[in-house]
């Protein structure tokens, strides 16, 4: 039996994380400072598309590109810039923020409704090849 599903994780997560609607990271898009990170699965960037200019950064590999004593680090997130997580519909980047927070990064939010906000608010989205 488990102590905590994922309501109860998730709604811990929303209490110590910054969440933006995507109607507010839509007027983000372009803005130089900002990073979209999209954390989501390969298959769902080739099935759904993507924010473009986002970066993909799979969930699975995170924690390990944003540190920088890891060797799979990724400069874009030591670069200061803010970054917006996102996932489809907010869950997985709560949780994902979360952790990048106890990390200590600071300048990161994600998108509460997810992807599917942001198309649902006129956010926009390019297709993503398989390669």
């Amino acid at each position: 039996m488990i102590k905590k599903g994922i309501k109860e994780l998730i709604a811990a997560a929303e209490e110590v994380i910054e969440s933006i609607p995507a109607e507010e990271a839509v007027k983000l898009a372009g803005d130089e400072n900002t990073v979209f990170v999209d954390i989501r699965d390969i298959r769902e960037l080739y099935r759904e598309g993507r924010i473009p200019g986002s970066v993909h950064a799979p969930r699975g590999m995170l924690e390990f590109w944003v540190d920088p004593d890891s060797p799979y680090h990724k400069e874009i997130f030591a670069s200061g810039k803010r970054l917006v997580l996102h996932c489809a519909v907010g869950w997985r980047s709560a949780l994902a923020t979360k952790t990048l927070h106890e990390m200590g990064l600071e300048n990161i939010c994600h998108i509460g409704d997810g992807y599917n906000g942001w198309k649902e608010h006129g956010g926009a989205t390019e297709a993503v090849e398989k390669k």
